[in-house]
């Protein structure tokens, strides 16, 4: 399982980049590998970490931009702290995905891929979590834990999405207090 460590000053900590490139930059045909790594560790992959790979591999930056950019797992962007991930599959779909994204969206004020302005919620829409049964279904990845949700309907998605804000705002007041 992937975290999201969602670490935004990539410039200054290489270090765990250099471990990963140690490890697997001097094999042929590791780029994807590499880029996977480097994504757990930093929550997306950067400009910084792009060029680092690299000066260490002698792989061109636009072949590694290339395939960081065709594979839908790679995020050129950070993450927010909740990455919510909305099934648009077929079961999920016949039983109200759309109405749930659209409810997301007007929540959170963010559309698929994007990040709110704080910096909490990401919603991406992906082809299947493999939970028809539970349709529709949303995934929240943390640093710390996967939650999924299922048979959402509209008042459910914006109890899970308030309940999340009102739990930041209290680790909040404790951390100001």
């Amino acid at each position: 399982m992937s975290t999201c460590k969602c670490k935004n000053n990539q410039t200054d900590d290489l270090k765990e980049l250099n471990e990963i490139l140690e490890t697997y930059g001097k094999k042929e045909g590791y780029l994807i590998t590499i880029l996977q790594k480097a994504q757990d560790a930093y929550g997306y992959i950067s400009i910084d970490v792009m060029n680092r790979i690299s000066e260490f591999t002698g792989i061109k930056v636009a072949k590694i931009y290339g395939v960081a950019t065709f594979y839908a797992q790679f995020r050129l962007q950070p993450i927010g702290k909740y990455l919510i991930m909305l099934c648009q599959g077929t079961a999920c779909h016949v039983n109200g995905s759309e109405m749930i994204s659209q409810v997301i969206s007007e929540q959170l004020n963010i559309k698929d891929g994007e990040t709110t302005e704080d910096g909490l919620f990401t919603l991406n829409q992906v082809s299947c979590l493999g939970c028809c049964s539970l349709a529709p279904v949303m995934m929240i990845k943390t640093e710390d834990n996967d939650e999924t949700y299922g048979n959402l309907t509209k008042d459910s998605v914006i109890e899970i999405l308030n309940q999340i804000k009102e739990k930041e705002e209290k680790s909040e007041g404790e951390i100001i207090a």
